[in-house]
């Protein structure tokens, strides 16, 4: 309710069509202007899932934006989150889109060259034939390699660039009009410092275990989905501003091997450690020691769908097992979903569905 009310404050001409919270249509506005869009969300809810349908106005605007959407609504928590990054880089393209009508004075051609050439043109990994987009690379103290795409305006360097980053946090640039590429570029590499921790546990995380979703987590991804045994998972959400307190966890299996792993989670919170490793920790609250993807694959991990028959739907790993510890088969839950509908024995209370296994009928 709280997110039906945020995203109403957001944007109050983007309403829902279902009692489900699965689909919305109306308006998103910037710049004074409104532009048609429809969201179909699939019965998990997960974003990453989700259909964007829009007027073609605004399909034409976004068009050079489009991977950049594509990242946040796989790296976004829920619908609220998304459409901030959407409006924000609307309003970017909307001022990009408007500025390709404005003819640049020569000052802006010999400042920004300048600019570039101070910075140094190692530092450059782009620039359109316009001189509109430049994007700079960047390496952090531990050797990952960044990116940050700016588009300029006609009055650059009056007024600052558009910046998209693939962080997991706002990019807020501090700019005055003396200000020059340098100074983004050095705000950009203490963004990048501010982060370190928040990477280091998840490429931690991501080396050492078998990380099921996402399958190419980008840098500005919260949440990774861990293999623990078979058909059983965490998912865990990391708060990147604060990477080595105790994330959000929530497991996936039969109930009869997850509730061990709760009832575990539960009992020994109090020895969360800040000083040791987000890693470390979840295996001594866990009491387990995560598998690696050699040692899983041997095993009968990584099963099909048992209606589909698919390993991966629309990106998405089954998540869903039987509870029953006979059967144990797992379902993309999109498909559970749908089967149950279909039973005339299943019945639903709100948004969740009850019904007999489609391979065992428990």
């Amino acid at each position: 309710m709280a997110g039906a009310r945020a995203l109403l404050r957001l944007c109050p001409l983007l309403l829902p069509q279902d009692r489900h919270g699965t689909a919305y249509e109306g308006f998103v506005t910037a710049q004074g202007r409104d532009f048609h869009i429809r969201i179909l969300l699939p019965a998990d809810l997960q974003l990453k899932n989700a259909r964007i349908e829009c007027s073609w106005r605004l399909k034409r605007i976004l068009h050079g934006y489009q991977h950049i959407l594509k990242q946040r609504l796989h790296s976004c928590p829920d619908l609220v989150s998304f459409m901030v990054e959407l409006k924000t880089v609307l309003e970017i393209a909307l001022k990009n889109t408007q500025d390709l009508h404005i003819p640049r004075p020569p000052e802006y051609y010999s400042c920004l060259v300048r600019d570039l050439e101070t910075l140094g043109w190692n530092r450059v990994a782009y620039v359109d034939t316009g001189l509109t987009t430049v994007k700079l690379k960047a390496e952090d103290s531990c050797g990952r390699q960044h990116l940050i795409t700016l588009k300029l305006n006609a009055k650059y360097p009056t007024e600052p660039p558009g910046c998209l980053v693939d962080f997991p946090v706002p990019f807020a640039v501090s700019w005055m009009p003396q200000n020059s590429l340098i100074d983004i570029y050095n705000q950009f590499l203490a963004a990048l410092e501010s982060l370190k921790e928040f990477w280091d546990a998840l490429d931690e995380i991501d080396g050492k275990t078998w990380v099921l979703e996402p399958e190419n987590p980008t840098r500005s991804a919260t949440t990774r989905r861990i293999a623990i045994g078979n058909n059983v998972s965490v998912n865990i959400e990391v708060d990147p501003r604060h990477p080595n307190m105790l994330p959000e966890c929530y497991f996936l299996g039969a109930d009869h091997e997850v509730n061990p792993l709760r009832t575990k989670l539960n009992s020994n919170m109090h020895l969360w450690d800040p000083e040791i490793s987000l890693l470390q920790n979840l295996r001594e609250l866990l009491e387990i020691d995560f598998p690696s993807r050699v040692v899983l694959e041997k095993s009968d991990f990584a099963r099909d769908c048992g209606i589909c028959y698919a390993h991966r739907l629309h990106g998405s790993v089954p998540d869903r097992v039987c509870d029953d510890p006979r059967c144990g088969q797992p379902f993309h839950q999109a498909c559970l979903y749908e089967w149950l509908q279909g039973l005339p024995t299943s019945r639903q209370s709100f948004n969740v569905i009850f019904g007999e296994c489609p391979y065992c009928s428990k």
